[in-house]
């Protein structure tokens, strides 16, 4: 922050998170201090899901789909760069921002791999993040969403994938391991509706983040009725924060 002030970049401080900090300035990404790794750009409600993982300094943890390294990085500074992370990344393309990002903001406590989230092989870890990929419909407010071209059948065709991730990331992690599922959509069939098809193997804890207003998930949509547990997940919606939208779900395995 004292560079920042140095150069007189107006910055706001979030009120939920202390390390976050709202930029009043246009293109930040070309500020010196984001390319010497100082500051990472990123959608502020993106910080939640590492926020609600909790990792610990020391800690084994499994980032199941890392790239760009938004959420890598930042658990990497919640960890004090100590413990392991390990950053699985599918994409050969997308593995390049994932290393970059991490050698940028000095993350030394991560392994990158390059797996098929659904077919991870083996390990135990103490706690899962699954920044699933959604229909990115809570990018709207950025010009970025896909509101316009969302449909029931695009979110099905995503929910096979998004179930597979989060039964394969229960299955790693250890009994009474954490488990988190983020996306950046409002879809009930790529959230809830996923969350619950985990539910006989893990329970949900409650979702919440003192500063941050989020809503309960939904318990039912388009008449049927979801397990009422899934009220302990959070929504944050862009009217609520002034940010984008996500889902959230903190998981324990049973």
């Amino acid at each position: 922050m004292e560079r920042l002030e140095a150069e007189a970049v107006p910055y706001q401080t979030l009120g939920w998170y202390p390390f976050g900090l709202r930029l009043g300035v246009e293109s930040p990404g070309k500020l010196l201090e984001n390319l010497l790794g100082y500051i990472h750009i990123q959608e502020e409600v993106s910080m939640v899901p590492p926020l609600i993982l909790d990792p610990r300094p020391g800690e084994i943890v499994l980032d199941l789909c890392a790239s760009p390294g938004s959420k890598t990085t930042q658990i990497s500074q919640m960890m004090k760069n100590r413990g392991l992370i390990i950053a699985n990344e599918p994409s050969l393309a997308r593995i390049a921002p994932l290393r970059s990002n991490c050698e940028r903001l000095g993350a030394l406590n991560v392994a990158i791999t390059r797996y098929d989230g659904r077919r991870f092989p083996r390990g135990v870890f103490d706690r899962v993040l699954v920044d699933a990929p959604c229909s990115a419909e809570g990018r709207e407010r950025r010009g970025q969403g896909t509101l316009a071209k969302s449909s029931c059948k695009r979110s099905i065709g995503l929910q096979a994938l998004q179930i597979g991730l989060l039964k394969n990331a229960i299955r790693l992690a250890k009994p009474g391991g954490v488990v988190v599922y983020s996306t950046c959509t409002y879809a009930p069939e790529e959230n809830e509706m996923v969350v619950e098809r985990a539910l006989d193997e893990a329970r949900l804890e409650q979702v919440a983040i003192p500063g941050l207003r989020e809503c309960p998930g939904i318990v039912e949509w388009s008449g049927e009725s979801l397990n009422d547990d899934l009220k302990k997940c959070a929504r944050y919606y862009p009217h609520l924060n002034d940010t984008g939208g996500f889902f959230v779900a903190r998981l324990i395995k049973s």
